[in-house]
């Protein structure tokens, strides 16, 4: 991958839910804070199963910007729900860092920098 996965896919997310009118939530998600990224990071690192997911989510992801880019709203749309399944695997502490990062600018300094607190995650995946 050459982009870091979180904000890349919280950029996807956010851009595919806009044009393709995603279900609205009914409680506002929590602010997402550095300590709760790195408490995922933790999480994630320290159980293989769920480092492969989140390896896998990021080559989803990486689908998902393509079909967005051609404008293929049906793919986009079956390849979110299945990200959305796999999430739920990483545990609700990863689901909901990733609902409240939704809500920030992706370009904003916090979601940046619990970008980079993902790196080491994202170097257990390998280039692609």
């Amino acid at each position: 991958m050459t982009l870091k996965f979180v904000p890349a896919i919280v950029a996807v997310v956010i851009a595919a839910s806009l044009p393709f009118g995603a279900q609205a939530q009914d409680k506002t998600a929590p602010k997402p804070t550095k300590a709760a990224a790195q408490h995922v990071v933790d999480i994630i690192r320290a159980d293989k199963a769920k480092s492969k997911v989140y390896c896998d989510m990021a080559d989803l992801g990486d689908k998902i910007d393509q079909a967005f880019q051609k404008k293929d709203e049906k793919t986009v749309d079956a390849l979110s729900q299945k990200m959305d399944d796999m999430s739920a695997s990483l545990g609700p502490e990863y689901v909901a860092l990733m609902d409240g990062l939704q809500e920030l600018e992706p370009d904003s300094k916090v979601a940046q920098e619990i970008g980079d607190l993902f790196e080491p995650l994202d170097s257990l995946c390998g280039e692609k």
